[in-house]
């Protein structure tokens, strides 16, 4: 029966996640009521609130989400380079797509003035997983001896989320992935010798683009070549 209860505990939860996913999204920090979370969980305030006490634990644990992204996207870190680090952003960019509970989460992040302590540990996770990468990519003679991969790293966070901003506004990340692909193109040239460019494809690796079902670049809206 404890087993059934904590079965039972734990749907509860992922509904109240969902439900909060669907209203965070929607109406972002402010704008979003535990009233609203519990009509679209369909739980009660009582079940709400065992299993969280205010709705800033709501919005930390949906900002949460984006660690599990990181993690399922680079199993492990086997293989840390430059080709990982672009995977990753495309990687981001379809679960910005596709998954609601990132969506919210990102939304989330970026809205971090509603809290009175603003949080950077979402920003620095993306930012420490780029740096090992890209560290051992400088290691192998991928990235420029000169290029600080922290400050690399910094930046190519900063970049990616004012992109998937101004695409969402723009034309509700339909054009994410092309405007990613532009992101890496325009990049490389300035971290990668020139010699080794080829070896990196800002359109994803094939393996990536066959794990999330992306058209081949040339249909991504880009120039290739």
């Amino acid at each position: 029966m404890a087993r059934v209860r904590q079965e039972r505990a734990e749907i509860t939860r992922q509904a109240i996640l969902d439900g909060a996913a669907v209203a965070f999204d929607a109406c972002g920090f402010e704008g979003t009521s535990l009233s609203d979370v519990v009509r679209h969980a369909g739980v009660t305030k009582g079940a709400l609130y065992f299993h969280f006490q205010s709705k800033e634990a709501l919005a930390r644990t949906l900002m949460g989400e984006q660690y599990r992204q990181v993690a399922e996207g680079v199993p492990a870190i086997v293989d840390p380079g430059v080709q990982t680090v672009i995977d990753l952003t495309h990687r981001m960019a379809h679960a910005l797509r596709t998954d609601i509970r990132i969506r919210a989460g990102i939304r989330l992040v970026i809205e971090l003035g509603s809290f009175t302590q603003p949080d950077p540990e979402p920003y620095n996770v993306w930012i420490d997983t780029c740096r090992d990468c890209l560290g051992a990519a400088q290691e192998r003679g991928d990235v420029l001896a000169a290029r600080d991969v922290y400050e690399l790293s910094t930046l190519l966070v900063g970049a990616f989320t004012g992109i998937q901003v101004t695409s969402h506004v723009r034309t509700g990340r339909e054009d994410l992935h092309a405007r990613v692909f532009d992101l890496w193109d325009f990049l490389l040239p300035g971290m990668v010798p020139a010699e080794r460019i080829p070896l990196f494809d800002p359109s994803g690796s094939p393996e990536c683009r066959a794990e999330l079902g992306l058209p081949a670049p040339d249909s991504l809206g880009v120039a290739v070549g």
